[in-house]
C-alpha cells in the first residue's frame, strides 16, 4: 500500500499546480525485534509472550496498583530504573522468569539475536479495511482543474488484485452531499409543478413558466466562466434556489396578461401592456437579491452561490420579460394585430 501511494504522490509532485503532497500513514521506524529461539525456549519453559512481558516491564512498566490523587486514579508502574532504560546495549541483560530454573535469566539466553526492522506507526482503516490516503492541495483556489488533470492517470495506475482505489476529499464531499439532493429533488420539482398547475387550473401557462426556468443555465454559465468560478455544491444550491425566484417573475407576468385579457383587452394589446407594466417589479425584486448577493462574493465558501445567482438571475429576468411573452404569444396563438 505504501508503494501505491507513492507513486501517486509522484503523479501528483509532476504536476507544478499541486502542493502539500502527503499520506495518512506518516512514515515508518526503526524498531529493535528479538528473534526468539523456540528451541531454549522450551528448554527453560519461556515463551514469546514471557519475552514481551519482560520487555514492557522493562521499558513501559507493569501496572501493579492505583494510587488515589484527590478525585484522579494514577497508576503505580514497576520498571527498571531509567538509566537502564535509556541505553539499548543493557537489552540483553533483561531478566525474564524461566519457571523450569525457578529464577530469572538474563534475555539473551533465549534469544538468538536482535533485528533493527522499519515499522508503520501509524496503519489507518475505513469500512473495516486497511486503507492508505494520498492527498495534495492545489496552489490556487480551486481543486477541479487540478483533480482533471490528475484522476485519470491515478486510475491508469495497475493495481494488485484484492485492491480498489476510491476518490476522496473534496470530490467525496460533494458526490455525497449531491447524492442526498438529488434524491430529494424530484419530489420538490412534483410539487412545484403541480402547485403551479393548480394555479391556473390550466396547462400552457405552467408550461410557458417551466420552459422559461432553464434559460437562467446561459446566464450561470456566463457568471462562472467570467469570475473563473466552479459549479460546486454551493453553485448547485444557488441553482436551485434561483428556480424560485424564475417562477415567481413568470406567474407575476402571466397573472397580469391573464388578467388584462379578462378585462376585455385584445390578446397582444395585453402581452405588449403587461410586459411594460410589470416591468418595474420584476425588474427590482431581481436587482434587490442581485444587490444582496454582492457581499457574499468576498466569501471562499459562498462565492460560487452568489455568482450563480447574480449572474442567473439577471440574465434570466431579461429573458422572461422577452421569451415569456412569445412563448404566451406562441401557445394562444394570439395573431399580430392589436384588434384581435
Amino acid at each position: 500500500m505504501r508503494q501505491l501511494s507513492e507513486k501517486a504522490q509522484a503523479i501528483m509532485r509532476e504536476d507544478p499546480e499541486a502542493k502539500e503532497i502527503r499520506d495518512d500513514w506518516r512514515q515508518s521506524v526503526e524498531v529493535i525485534q528479538p528473534v526468539f529461539n523456540e528451541k531454549v525456549g522450551r528448554q527453560l519453559g519461556i515463551s514469546r509472550q514471557d519475552i514481551s512481558a519482560a520487555f514492557k516491564s522493562a521499558f513501559e512498566g507493569l501496572d501493579f496498583g492505583l494510587y488515589r490523587d484527590g478525585i484522579r486514579l494514577l497508576p503505580i508502574k514497576f520498571r527498571t530504573p531509567e538509566n537502564e532504560r535509556k541505553d539499548v546495549a543493557n537489552i540483553q541483560d533483561i531478566q525474564v522468569w524461566s519457571p523450569i530454573l525457578q529464577r530469572a535469566v538474563p534475555v539473551a539466553q533465549v534469544v538468538s539475536n536482535f533485528e533493527t526492522v522499519w515499522e508503520n506507526t501509524v496503519i489507518r482503516s475505513r469500512n473495516r479495511m486497511q486503507t492508505i490516503i494520498a492527498s495534495c492541495n492545489p496552489t490556487g483556489e480551486l481543486t477541479t482543474p487540478l483533480f482533471k488533470r490528475l484522476r485519470p492517470k491515478i486510475e491508469a495506475m495497475e493495481l494488485p488484485r484484492g485492491y480498489s482505489l476510491d476518490w476522496g476529499g473534496e470530490y467525496e464531499d460533494s458526490f455525497e452531499a449531491q447524492d442526498a439532493l438529488f434524491s430529494a429533488i424530484p419530489v420538490g420539482f412534483l410539487l412545484m409543478i403541480l402547485v403551479s398547475i393548480f394555479l391556473f387550473g390550466k396547462i400552457k401557462q405552467p408550461l410557458i413558466i417551466w420552459l422559461t426556468v432553464p434559460l437562467a443555465i446561459i446566464g450561470i454559465t456566463a457568471g462562472l466562466l467570467g469570475f473563473n468560478g466552479a459549479f460546486d455544491f454551493m453553485s448547485l444550491l444557488g441553482a436551485l434556489s434561483l428556480i424560485g425566484l424564475l417562477i415567481k417573475n413568470a406567474i407575476v407576468l402571466i397573472e397580469e396578461i391573464d388578467q388584462q385579457i379578462e378585462e376585455g383587452k385584445p390578446q397582444l394589446t395585453a402581452i405588449l401592456d403587461s410586459a411594460v407594466s410589470r416591468l418595474r417589479p420584476v425588474a427590482m425584486a431581481a436587482a434587490t437579491t442581485i444587490l444582496g448577493m454582492i457581499p457574499l462574493l468576498g466569501d471562499v465558501f459562498f462565492v460560487n452561490m452568489a455568482i450563480t445567482i447574480m449572474a442567473g438571475l439577471a440574465f434570466a429576468t431579461l429573458l422572461t420579460l422577452v421569451i415569456v411573452p412569445v412563448l404566451y404569444a406562441i401557445l394562444f396563438h394570439v395573431p399580430y394585430s392589436r384588434d384581435a
